[in-house]
């Protein structure tokens, strides 16, 4: 049975257990917030299960605690950003900030970034925008996890993609995807929850389709072969093609553009196996709707749209047609008056590291 706590709670024992490895105070929050919105936005997969990660990064030293970021090149609307192999999270919101400001003052803002860290869930950067009344974008490149179409070795990432677009009146449209059917995360919830994989999903060191999430999950980490699968499955009868081009589109923008490492050139190692620093890239973009056409007039236009889905015909058995990030919002709604509901194993791995470093779980 899932464990309810608070996110209040949650997020500041997050932030101590960084604390306690030198992350600054505030730097420590911000990280905080971005894995505890994952749970609040029901995407347990990239929220405070995903603690050990950080804190083993910062105690192998290839996620630093008080990182140089700085601002490589810029102009009035572009900017490269070294992260200084800081926590994703802080060089993430430092980036989305840059882009804002562009934005507002000339309309559009792009922002680069190379050696920096896995940053939480996408949407988080995006929706940053939707405070200034604007469009946001954000995707990372991420670990060698997703076999290519037609292939049989895990060459990209799951490299997620969000646009975060203010809806007037209506919620905001976020799409929050990533470019793989699944991102590795759900594989690891599967494996919690011991439950086979559905088809599609993955394939094995052949290419071929298989369910047994342990098998991929070893494969992955052996470097063995398979992996998951493109958007759209294997082959091209279901669009698995696009999904692979929507895979290398975000390598291209976040590894190549900024010079990051990018397909199999994330996460390397030493010959003995001791980890390099990940150098992930990013990139964030924000558009000033204002720049476009009024923003009162494009809020209407919006409302208009959501509406013309939600009120179309549904399918025979269907009662509802969401529009993206709808689930999410109402599930924020309902953990935060509720409580995150954790998994058993994750609230024991979280009271370990409280242990480890001397924070005190909440009760």
């Amino acid at each position: 049975m899932d464990n309810r706590v608070s996110h209040t709670v949650l997020s500041e024992f997050i932030a101590q257990l960084l604390v306690r490895l030198d992350v600054p105070e505030a730097d420590a929050e911000v990280t905080a917030e971005v894995l505890v919105s994952a749970d609040l936005r029901g995407i347990d997969s990239h929220g405070v299960a995903r603690a050990r990660r950080y804190v083993q990064g910062l105690r192998d030293g290839v996620m630093l605690a008080r990182p140089d970021i700085s601002v490589v090149h810029e102009t009035a609307v572009t900017a490269l950003l070294d992260g200084g192999a800081g926590l994703g999270q802080v060089v993430g919101v430092r980036a989305m900030r840059l882009a804002m400001d562009k934005a507002n003052e000339v309309g559009a803002g792009f922002v680069a970034v190379r050696n920096s860290n896995h940053y939480g869930i996408a949407g988080y950067y995006s929706m940053m925008a939707l405070e200034e009344d604007s469009i946001g974008i954000s995707m990372t490149n991420s670990a060698p996890l997703v076999v290519p179409t037609f292939g049989k070795d895990a060459v990209l990432g799951t490299n997620p993609m969000s646009i975060a677009v203010p809806a007037g009146q209506a919620r905001p449209f976020v799409l929050d995807m990533a470019t793989s059917v699944v991102p590795r995360g759900k594989l690891e919830e599967y494996e919690r929850r011991e439950k086979p994989l559905p088809d599609g999903w993955a394939a094995d060191s052949r290419g071929l389709p298989i369910s047994d999430v342990g098998e991929v999950l070893q494969n992955l980490q052996d470097r063995r072969g398979g992996g998951i699968l493109p958007l759209g499955g294997s082959g091209e009868d279901h669009g698995g093609h696009k999904g692979y081009g929507l895979a290398l589109l975000v390598d291209i923008l976040c590894g190549v553009l900024p010079g990051a490492g990018f397909a199999s050139r994330v996460y390397l190692k030493d010959e003995d196996g001791s980890p390099w620093p990940a150098n992930l890239g990013h990139f964030f973009g924000a558009l000033s709707i204002d720049a476009f056409r009024p923003l009162g007039q494009f809020e209407d236009s919006m409302e208009e749209i959501v509406d013309a889905m939600k009120s179309s015909s549904k399918a025979q058995g269907q009662e509802r047609i969401f529009i993206h990030g709808e689930k999410e919002w109402e599930a924020t709604d309902e953990r935060k008056r509720l409580g995150i509901p954790l998994h058993p194993k994750v609230v024991d791995d979280l009271r370990a590291l409280g242990e480890e470093l001397g924070v005190p779980y909440p009760a």
